[in-house]
């Protein structure tokens, strides 16, 4: 496995949170940060794979068709203070 190193600049806020889990884990701030990034790797590669699986042959243009049967429902109902 070869590694590369990379200056990492972080709020101070997200540094200090990220040593403190790291410390819960037993493990060096480096290290937490690495399996924290190799995580995200995997999530967004694997969220990729599923789209483009399901997708298939579907076009923007199917999508369209599709929304242009749907009813007019606004997207986001407001709930005003009071009304539950």
């Amino acid at each position: 496995m070869s590694k590369a190193t990379y200056p990492l600049k972080l709020l101070l806020s997200v540094k200090r949170a990220a040593h403190r889990l790291a410390k819960e884990d037993g493990v060096s701030l480096d290290q937490w940060i690495a399996a924290a990034v190799a995580e995200k790797v995997g999530v967004v590669e694997t969220a990729a794979e599923l789209f483009n699986k399901h997708a298939g042959s579907a076009t923007g243009a199917g999508l369209m068709r599709f929304l242009k049967t749907t009813p007019n429902y606004p997207l986001i109902r407001q709930i005003r203070p009071g009304s539950m």
